[in-house]
C-alpha cells in the first residue's frame, strides 16, 4: 500500500499496478453487448457540431475549409461557442472546452459532433465532462490523436460507441470520406483494408502490412493514440477491462525508445495479458533517435512485446496521422485477419 501511494504521488501508478487491482466503477461488467450504446446514423441535412476540446488553431482558413467539407457531405455545420478561443496553446480554458462539448451533447439541434483538431489538452477536461448527459444524449463523436482521451473516457463511463476518425481539419479525400460514409451514414460493416496499388512498381511499396503473429480473432475494437492512451492509465477514465478487446494503436513524432517505454507501460499495466488481438497502425515520423549504441527498430519493439502473447497481430493498418485515415468504431465487434492485414466489422456501429 505504501509503495502504491508513493507511485501515485509521482504519477507512475499505471506502471506498477495491474488493471486487475483497479476498483470497478460505473459502466463496465465486461462491456456486455447490452450495455453498449450505439448513436444514430447520419443523413443528409443533419447538423454536425464542431468543438475544440484540445489545441487551438490560429488561422481562419481551416475553419472555412472544415465547414465546406461537411457541407459537401450534405451536412449543416454548427461551431461551438468557444471553438475559436485561445488559452496558451489550448482552444480556451478547461472549463470552456469542457462546457462546449457538454453543450453539444445536450443540444437537440446537433446530430453528431467532431473535434476540430487534436494536439493536446483533452485529458485536462475529463473530470469536467457531464457523462450522465452524454449517456442520455448519445451522438456520433469523431476525432483522433489527442481525442483518444475523450473516446476512452466516454466509452468507459457510458458505453457509447465513438469513432477514431479524421478530425474536422483533416484531409477529407476519397478514402477517408468513403470509410466515414459507409459506417456513419449507410450503417455498413465494411472490411477495412489497405489500398492495393503497385503503381509503376513490380510489387506494392507503400501501405504494406506486416504480420507479427498470424491468425484471425474476434473481439471488441478499442484503442487510439498510444501516447494519449498510456497517459491516462491509472485514472478512472482508462478502460478497466480489456479481456474481449482487440487493441489498436498509432502514434506520431515519437522516438522508438519512447514507443518502447509506452509498450512497457501497457505490459506492466496488465493490458497485454488481457487482449485477444493487436493492430498497430502508422507511426508517422517515428525515427529511432538516440545516439551512441543506437536503437531498437520499431519492428523489434513490437515483436518483443506482442509475439510472446501468441495472439493474432499485424502492423501497418491505415490508422493514424495520415491522409488516408480509416474510421474505427470503439466498442464494436470485429474480426481481424493478421495474415491479410484486415479488420472486418461484424456489426453496424450506428442505428
Amino acid at each position: 500500500m505504501q509503495r502504491r501511494k508513493f507511485l501515485q504521488n509521482i504519477g507512475l501508478s499505471s506502471l506498477a499496478i495491474p488493471l486487475s487491482s483497479y476498483a470497478t466503477t460505473n459502466f463496465h461488467e465486461s462491456y456486455k453487448t447490452e450495455n453498449i450504446i450505439k448513436p444514430k446514423a447520419l443523413k443528409e441535412g443533419d447538423t454536425i457540431g464542431i468543438v475544440s476540446p484540445a489545441s487551438a488553431i490560429f488561422e481562419t482558413e481551416p475553419y472555412q475549409i472544415a465547414k465546406e467539407s461537411f457541407e459537401a457531405m450534405g451536412l449543416k455545420v454548427k461551431f461551438g461557442e468557444f471553438v475559436k478561443n485561445r488559452y496558451g496553446h489550448l482552444a480556451g480554458t478547461d472549463k470552456e472546452r469542457a462546457g462546449e462539448l457538454n453543450a453539444m451533447f445536450k443540444d437537440k439541434s446537433v446530430d453528431a459532433i467532431i473535434a476540430l483538431r487534436g494536439g493536446s489538452g483533452s485529458a485536462r477536461i475529463l473530470e469536467l465532462l457531464d457523462y450522465d448527459a452524454i449517456k442520455a444524449n448519445p451522438k456520433i463523436f469523431i476525432g483522433y490523436s489527442d481525442i483518444t482521451a475523450l473516446h476512452l473516457a466516454i466509452f468507459e463511463k457510458t458505453g457509447l460507441v465513438t469513432f477514431h476518425a479524421p478530425v474536422a481539419v483533416s484531409t477529407w479525400n476519397t478514402f477517408s470520406v468513403s470509410h466515414l460514409k459507409a459506417i456513419l451514414f449507410n450503417k455498413e460493416s465494411p472490411l477495412l483494408e489497405n489500398p492495393k496499388s503497385i503503381g509503376d512498381n513490380l510489387t506494392q511499396i507503400s501501405n504494406r502490412i506486416r504480420t507479427i503473429t498470424p491468425g484471425t480473432v474476434k473481439g471488441r475494437l478499442l484503442g487510439g493514440n498510444l501516447s494519449v492512451l498510456t497517459g491516462i492509465m491509472g485514472s478512472e477514465y482508462f478502460p478497466k477491462d480489456w479481456s474481449n478487446n482487440i487493441l489498436y494503436i498509432e502514434d506520431v513524432g515519437e522516438k522508438v525508445y519512447a514507443i518502447d517505454r509506452m509498450m512497457t507501460q501497457l505490459e506492466l499495466g496488465g493490458v497485454f495479458k488481457q487482449i485477444k488481438g493487436f493492430v498497430f497502425g502508422k507511426c508517422t515520423e517515428c525515427d529511432p533517435g538516440g545516439s551512441g549504441y543506437g536503437s531498437l527498430t520499431l519492428e523489434e519493439v513490437l515483436d518483443h512485446y506482442i509475439k510472446p502473447l501468441g495472439i493474432p497481430a499485424f502492423s501497418g493498418a491505415m490508422i493514424g496521422h495520415i491522409d488516408d485515415n480509416s474510421t474505427i468504431p470503439n466498442g464494436i465487434e470485429a474480426k481481424t485477419d493478421a495474415d491479410a492485414g484486415t479488420i472486418q466489422l461484424l456489426e453496424a456501429a450506428v442505428i
